[in-house]
């Protein structure tokens, strides 16, 4: 499954990973430009952070800004004026919590973390947990997949439309099939809806709808869209789901009974 991604309107579930030079394919990238210093010219631009894959996993360090440009001269007998710092570099990775939890501040739910898996909160939006196991994506080797992972965000971010957790998770399935077991594994060449159904989740009334993706290479995988209303906001919130079938479908039932409302920061040990 391709795990990984980034900004907002793309953080999905699936499997490939960030390798270890930072590549990987995926949704997190940018470049913007930093300030100028008092009187010079505007910063250089930041090179673009490494790309995530479609789990949610955070993109590689940005590059470090230019150089400002050369400050104005001054009136007579002023001195001209400095010259602007660049921009300064992406952030870094934020920390793998082994255990407990991770919360989600801007949907105000936490996601448990299973025995193998390790959470991350996403430094946008939204979190994510992801299995430790790990292997070279079959439709493209120069990706790194692994087993399985889970990410949530908000509806709205994910560019997903409806009124209804029904609604949200129906019209939110394919394009996370896609993300989790696309590209990185040939293509989706059919699929089976296992589930569509309510569900109770953080004390929320939610809809899931489960699919069982087969795939051109390697692994199939078992997709799972899960929405329902913030149970601070109200806001629709998706958490979306990519597992490996040889890891059957009872890591996506522990996990979606283990979502609760959070209470303040993310429990568990971070390394």
């Amino acid at each position: 499954m391709v795990a990984a991604a980034a900004v907002l309107a793309s953080i999905g579930i699936g499997v490939y990973v960030l390798s270890e030079d930072g590549g990987g394919s995926g949704n997190r990238a940018g470049s913007h430009q930093g300030p100028g210093g008092t009187g010079g010219g505007s910063g250089g631009w930041e090179g673009p952070g490494g790309q995530g894959g479609p789990f949610g996993g955070p993109g590689g360090d940005g590059g470090s800004g230019g150089s400002g440009g050369d400050g104005g001269s001054g009136g007579d007998g002023g001195s001209g004026g400095s010259g602007g710092s660049g921009g300064s570099g992406g952030s870094s990775e934020p920390p793998k919590i082994r255990s407990g939890s991770v919360s989600d501040p801007l949907s105000g739910i936490s996601l448990p973390v299973p025995d193998g898996w390790y959470g991350q909160q996403l430094p946008m939006a939204g979190a994510m947990v992801n299995s430790d196991d790990t292997y070279k994506c079959p439709g493209d080797t120069s990706l790194t997949c692994n087993k399985g992972g889970a990410s949530s965000a908000p509806a709205l971010a994910l560019q997903t439309s409806g009124d209804t957790p029904e609604e949200v998770a129906k019209a939110d399935i394919e394009a996370n099939a896609e993300q989790s077991y696309g590209k990185a594994y040939g293509g989706i060449t059919s699929h089976r809806v296992l589930a569509s159904k309510a569900v109770t989740v953080a004390g929320q009334k939610g809809y899931l709808v489960r699919w069982k993706a087969v795939t051109g290479k390697g692994s199939d995988g078992y997709v799972e869209s899960l929405a329902f209303p913030s149970p601070g906001t109200g806001q629709m919130v998706v958490v979306r789901f990519g597992v490996d079938v040889d890891q059957g479908t009872s890591v996506i039932d522990e996990i979606t009974k283990g979502i609760k409302k959070a209470s303040g920061g993310g429990s568990g040990q971070s390394v």
